[in-house]
Order: C-alpha cells, then sequence, then structure tokens
C-alpha cells in the first residue's frame, strides 16, 4: 500500500461522518419510502449506521486486503439486504440509493484530490476511479444476490401457508373431517392437495371425509383425475369419501372423461348430508 493510498484511506474513514451527511443531504420526500427525506428519526438513524458501513467497506479496498474486503462486503450486503426486505422496500429504491452514495463517496475523493494535489498523479485518480468504483459495483451485485434469496424464501413461506390454508381438513367430530375446496383448482395446487389430504387425515384421525366441491367452478381433465385419485388414495388408507356441492359442469366433465365416481357417495350440498344425520351418526 503506497503512503498516498494510505492518506486516502484515513481521509475516507476519518470523513465517514461527513460522507453519510452529504448522502443523505440528496435525499427527495417519497411517501413511503426508508429514502424519503422527510422518514422517521430512527430510520435515518438506521441509514446513517448502514452507510457508515458502505463508507467504511468500500475505503478498506484501499488496503489491498481482498479477504478483509471480502468480509466487509458479505457483511454489508446481509445486513442491508436483511433490513430492506423487511421494509418492503424495491430492490430499485436500494440500487437508487446506493449510486447516491457513490456520488457522494467519490466527491470527497475529489475534496482529498483538490487538498493533496501535489501529491496525487494523474495515475493515483485513475486507479482509485477503478478500485472504489469496482467496490460499489460489487456492494450492489452482492446485495443483489442476497436481497433476490431472502425474497424467494420469503414468498416459498407464503406459498407454503397459502398452500395450507387453501386445503383444510377440519374436524367436525371425532372421525369425521370436511374438506372445503374454494377457487380454482389447477394441475398444480390439485397435486399439493394429492400430496397434503391423506397426511393430514391420518394424523387427525379422520375415517370419513366430505370433499365440498361447492366453491369450485373450474376443473380441467388433470385435475378431475387428480381428485379421483385423491378418492382412491383415502380408500387404501381405510378413509370413507364423500363428495358435495358437485356443480353441473364438474359432473359433466367427469362423466366426459369416463371417471367412474359411482362408487362414491355424492350429495348435493354439504348442508344436505349433515341435515339427514346427526354428529353422532357420522361418527358410527
Amino acid at each position: 500500500m503506497s503512503k498516498i493510498d494510505d492518506q486516502l484511506y484515513h481521509y475516507l474513514v476519518d470523513s465517514s461522518n461527513a460522507i453519510t451527511d452529504a448522502w443523505l443531504a440528496m435525499r427527495e420526500e417519497k411517501a413511503g419510502s426508508v429514502y424519503s427525506a422527510d422518514a422517521d428519526p430512527s430510520v435515518e438513524q438506521l441509514l446513517r449506521q448502514q452507510n457508515r458501513l458502505t463508507n467504511y467497506t468500500v475505503a478498506s479496498i484501499l488496503l489491498e486486503d481482498k479477504e478483509n474486503f471480502t468480509r466487509q462486503k458479505e457483511q454489508w450486503a446481509r445486513e442491508v439486504a436483511e433490513s430492506r426486505v423487511s421494509s418492503n422496500t424495491p430492490i430499485h429504491e436500494v440500487q437508487v440509493a446506493l449510486n447516491s452514495g457513490r456520488r457522494a463517496y467519490w466527491g470527497f475523493v475529489e475534496k482529498f484530490v483538490e487538498q493533496n494535489r501535489n501529491e496525487v498523479a494523474y495515475e493515483d485518480i485513475l486507479r482509485w476511479g477503478n478500485v472504489i468504483h469496482s467496490a460499489f459495483d460489487e456492494l450492489n451485485i452482492l446485495f443483489s444476490e442476497m436481497y433476490f434469496d431472502l425474497m424467494m424464501s420469503r414468498l416459498s413461506a407464503q406459498q407454503s401457508l397459502i398452500e395450507e390454508l387453501g386445503s383444510p381438513v377440519i374436524p367436525i367430530t371425532a372421525s369425521t373431517g370436511i374438506l372445503p375446496l374454494v377457487g380454482d383448482i389447477d394441475t398444480l395446487r390439485a397435486k399439493n392437495i394429492l400430496e397434503r389430504i391423506p397426511k393430514k387425515c391420518v394424523d387427525a384421525g379422520i375415517a370419513h371425509l366430505f370433499i365440498d366441491l361447492s366453491g369450485v367452478s373450474i376443473i380441467d381433465t388433470m385435475v378431475a383425475h387428480q381428485i379421483f385419485q385423491i378418492i382412491q388414495v383415502l380408500k387404501l388408507l381405510g378413509i370413507q369419501s364423500t363428495m358435495t356441492g358437485i356443480r353441473p359442469e364438474i359432473a359433466q366433465t367427469a362423466v366426459q372423461l369416463g371417471i367412474d365416481f359411482s362408487g362414491i357417495d355424492s350429495f348435493s350440498s354439504l348442508q344436505q348430508i349433515l341435515g339427514k344425520h346427526s354428529l353422532n351418526e357420522l361418527d358410527e
């Protein structure tokens, strides 16, 4: 590390708070954004803390210690990505803010050059421009990767919850349950139901399951086969199935496909079967 590089490094570290002030001064008012000029003081304090970490991380690349820069870069990307995902901040807002941080940062490099014009060579400026802008680029890339991974993890968890809520087995007696299906059932949803429902029934001790299709308006060819497979799997597990609420168009689809539901009890509505039998009778 050359003497002039060492001087620039310490200048940038010592100027970290001033760089952050310059960066925050670039903000404009934008409703709902963590980067808004009128953001809550606690949010501004968080931004100050994270921008100082940005400044120290970028400055560390001047030390010519790649491992140290890599460690700090990963810490920065993880902290900022987790924070922005938590606040539901769009990735483009983070990238705009990071570009503003880059401009503020380079502005202090220019101040250093002006203050030390007799010691700084043209080649030094070119080298600093290369390494500092490369550092910001690396931060941007690593942040984007971590942000994407965190968002995909969150979406996966939400999808699992949706799938769980979309196929609930509701016990109505000690051994009887209802599977109310609502909305369109595509091939993927039918596959998830096939994978989840038998285990749910076994775990809950369900011996008789009412599959209510009154809330389903459209079922395609593949889905009709999947529902039939669900009933067959339940039968192999010793679980009786009763279908209720089948719409005329769904019944027509089953007939056209040659799917034989003749061995399966079927009622026009859940109210009809529950009205005919008491809960005690359903348990028998």
